[in-house]
C-alpha cells in the first residue's frame, strides 16, 4: 500500500538559526554536503514540494549553492542523474519567515508549520494522528527540522503542531538530523 497522499502541498525545512547548543544556547550553525544531500533524496523519495535550508549567513547560502550546482549543472549533473533530481527541489531561504513566505507565495496560502524535537511535550501530536490527518487537509504543510541540539524555543512557539519525539529501544536519543528526517517521512508518508 502506498502512503496516505496530501491533498495539501508538503515541504521541509532544515533550520540553522535559531537553533540551541548542548548548553541550551541560542547559536547559527554551520551548513554541512551530506545533510543537504540526504535530506534532499529524502525529501525527493517521499513528493515533497520543496526542501529548504534555512540559514541568515550568507557566506552559509553561498556554499549550499556551490553544493546545489555542482549537481545541477556541473559534473555532478552528468556524473550522477539521480543526485541531481533529488537537488532540484532544494531552496534557500535566510530564516524561518523566508521560507514560511516562499511558500505562501507558491501556494497560496501560508503554511501549517508543524515542529520537531527529540524531547517530549505534552501538546505533542502523534504520528498517526497527523499522518491520518494529512489526506483531509488543503493547507500547505511545512516541517521544521532543526540543527544543532534543536530548534529554539522561539521557533517551538511559532508551531502550529509538535511532533512526538522519534524514541528508540533506549535512554540513548540523539539521532542525525539527517536520519530523523528520513524517519519522519517514511512514517507520515510512507506505504504501510
Amino acid at each position: 500500500m502506498r502512503g496516505p497522499k496530501s491533498s495539501a502541498p508538503v515541504y521541509l525545512a532544515l533550520l540553522h538559526y535559531p537553533v540551541v547548543d548542548k548548553n541550551g544556547k541560542t547559536v547559527a550553525t554551520a551548513v554541512t554536503n551530506i545533510d543537504i544531500h540526504d535530506l534532499a533524496r529524502s525529501s525527493r523519495t517521499y513528493g515533497l514540494e520543496g526542501f529548504f535550508v534555512a540559514t541568515p549567513i550568507e557566506a552559509l547560502r553561498a556554499l549550499a549553492h556551490r553544493i546545489i550546482d555542482h549537481w545541477d549543472t556541473g559534473f555532478g549533473a552528468t556524473y550522477n542523474p539521480n543526485r541531481k533530481d533529488a537537488l532540484s527541489i532544494v531552496r534557500m531561504a535566510p530564516d524561518l519567515d523566508g521560507v514560511i513566505l516562499d511558500i505562501e507565495k507558491e501556494a497560496g496560502e501560508k503554511p501549517v508549520v508543524v515542529v520537531t524535537s527529540a524531547r517530549r511535550s505534552p501538546n505533542s501530536v502523534g504520528f498517526e494522528e497527523y499522518r491520518a490527518g494529512l489526506a483531509r487537509v488543503d493547507r500547505p504543510q511545512l516541517l521544521v527540522l532543526g540543527t544543532g541540539w534543536g530548534l529554539a524555543p522561539e521557533v517551538m512557539e511559532r508551531a502550529d503542531l509538535r511532533l512526538d519525539p522519534i524514541e528508540g529501544a533506549g535512554e540513548y536519543n540523539h539521532l542525525s538530523v539527517r536520519a530523523a528526517g528520513a524517519i519522519i517521512l517514511d512514517r507520515l508518508l510512507g506505504a504501510r
